[in-house]
């Protein structure tokens, strides 16, 4: 197969740090087309459409989405568009190239009350407009796509663009103690984890891309669960005392904390089902963090 016939693989949000990870992890799968929001207008119908006939793509990931969880409690119609209704569009395209569509979702679509890790079959009740966005979306690509999966996730960081690991750290160096909240728990995703899982879902057939699992939500975390609190002490132990400032970090409650938008307490999401799906055993949040500064030391960023 020559390199003009390898297929396309559209990714979206590719300014984002998953986006970014996707470009790299599927790029021996066919010819990576990644679009940030300057190349596609997610708000746009006649754009999502007119892009996907452009590129006639083998496969459709959506890594795209309206993040800024408070901003979106006064930005409702911004964060339906691209969150709710753009995923939908994308289903629509990827029924009429007849190719997968793998769409990128959230812990938020779950009321955060649960005292046990979220299966994929729990009842959903976001408890936040962007929360809300983002099952909308799911209900749209579930709804429409032939071949489709969700993966949710949550808690995501790495190495590049914006995420809570990177923001301890330069607050290590400028602070004598850091101050986070302890009671919300969570588990924390090192964000390459999810892209090389997420390439183990699709498989080359001739000149066609298709999933290796059955279509459907999975969720796709860490193994395991901390507070920030907890995550984010593990990121200033993991960082030599010569190389920081901050000797501590303070535990704070949601309340002393507050936010437009409401966190969810619990966010633990189940991964035994894509493990089951996949054959594997998804590395605890211990692991990941310890394979992230890894990454971050052997490319001295």
């Amino acid at each position: 197969m020559t390199s003009s016939a390898r297929p396309r693989i559209l990714i979206t949000g590719a300014d984002g740090q998953l986006g970014w990870e996707l470009q790299r992890t599927f790029a021996p799968l066919g010819e990576i087309v990644a679009l940030d929001r300057n190349g596609l207008d997610l708000t746009s119908a006649d754009a999502i459409r007119e892009r996907c006939s452009e590129i006639a793509p083998a496969l459709i990931l959506n890594a795209a989405a309206y993040t800024a969880v408070d901003k979106a409690e006064s930005e409702q119609e911004v964060a339906m568009s691209i969150n709710g209704i753009a995923p939908g569009i994308l289903a629509e395209e990827a029924n009429r190239f007849d190719v997968p569509l793998i769409h990128y979702s959230t812990d938020y679509v779950f009321d955060g009350k649960a005292t046990q890790p979220y299966r994929e079959s729990d009842a959903t009740a976001p408890q936040s407009v962007y929360g809300r966005t983002k099952l909308a979306g799911e209900v749209a690509v579930a709804a429409t796509a032939k071949r489709h999966l969700i993966l949710r996730t949550s808690w995501l960081y790495g190495n590049r663009r914006q995420n809570f690991f990177l923001t301890m750290l330069r607050l290590a160096k400028e602070r004598d103690e850091l101050r986070v909240v302890a009671d919300q728990i969570g588990s924390p995703t090192w964000v390459h984890s999810v892209s090389r899982h997420s390439s183990r879902c699709v498989s080359i057939e001739g000149n066609r891309l298709e999933l290796t699992i059955p279509p459907g939500i999975y969720h796709l975390t860490a193994a395991g669960s901390t507070s920030w609190h907890g995550f984010a002490s593990a990121i200033l132990a993991s960082v030599p005392v010569e190389e920081r400032r901050a000797t501590r970090v303070v535990p704070l409650t949601t309340a002393e904390y507050p936010t437009p938008a409401r966190r969810p307490e619990f966010s633990v999401l189940s991964v035994e089902k894509i493990e089951h799906a996949l054959t594997v055993t998804i590395d605890d949040w211990q692991q990941q963090l310890a394979q992230c500064f890894a990454e971050r030391n052997q490319a001295r960023l």
